[in-house]
């Protein structure tokens, strides 16, 4: 779906849900053709490729509420924009965002995949395991997070790389994070995986995170 697309449902579903038009927690999941983002922390020269190679590339570039820095969407990401009313859960977007990393490391964990937190720092990451005496863990960027919320309910939320062209992230400083290095789910496992399992996974993980049943349904979006 186009990135402008989703963020009006996204948008509309959040409105209602705020609203109490929609009466229960929602979680809306796409793929999105190749787009950038940036949100509220964006600083300039973050995306450094230039218009026409992002044309070049056919890259749409959008600008949007959310928190965090510049980012990337694209074919072979798993998106998911949860649309929470915190009122139901707790109050606190520090706590949310803990909740979303720890159940995307979950679902990871299912599909054989042991993924970390990085002190400091929002998203989900692969440790590279090495003798301390020799070197540093090296640290492989998974799952990208950036949300927003109004009258606690939030609404963006979480990108996983699944399959994803991870050169569509030299465009840009992932994150705003100097020399972060990308990963996806298939360059872990070193084979493609199911995107119906994985999406399964990360469906069931949030939903026990949150104290939630799964029920999937079409949306009457206004």
């Amino acid at each position: 779906m186009p990135y402008a697309e989703a963020l009006e449902i996204q948008r509309n579903v959040a409105r209602d849900r705020i609203a109490g038009v929609i009466t229960e927690d929602v979680l809306l999941l796409v793929e999105h053709p190749p787009v950038v983002t940036l949100g509220r922390s964006s600083k300039a020269g973050h995306l450094t490729a230039s218009p026409a190679l992002l044309a070049a590339r056919g890259v749409e570039v959008f600008e949007v509420e959310r928190g965090g820095d510049v980012t990337f969407h694209g074919p072979g990401q798993l998106v998911g924009y949860p649309v929470i009313d915190l009122k139901r859960h707790r109050q606190d977007l520090h706590w949310y965002l803990r909740q979303l990393e720890g159940a995307l490391i979950d679902a990871l964990q299912t599909l054989g995949i042991t993924a970390t937190t990085r002190p400091g720092l929002t998203g989900v990451w692969i440790e590279t395991k090495c003798d301390p005496a020799v070197a540093a863990p090296q640290m492989r960027k998974i799952a990208s997070i950036g949300v927003h919320a109004r009258d606690w309910v939030t609404w963006h939320g979480f990108a996983l790389n699944v399959t994803t062209d991870l050169s569509y992230f030299d465009l840009m400083v992932p994150c705003g994070i100097p020399d972060v290095e990308m990963t996806s789910v298939a360059r872990e496992l070193g084979t493609t995986p199911d995107a119906a399992v994985v999406r399964d996974a990360v469906i069931s993980a949030l939903a026990h995170r949150f104290g939630l049943t799964a029920v999937e349904q079409r949306l009457a979006v206004r």
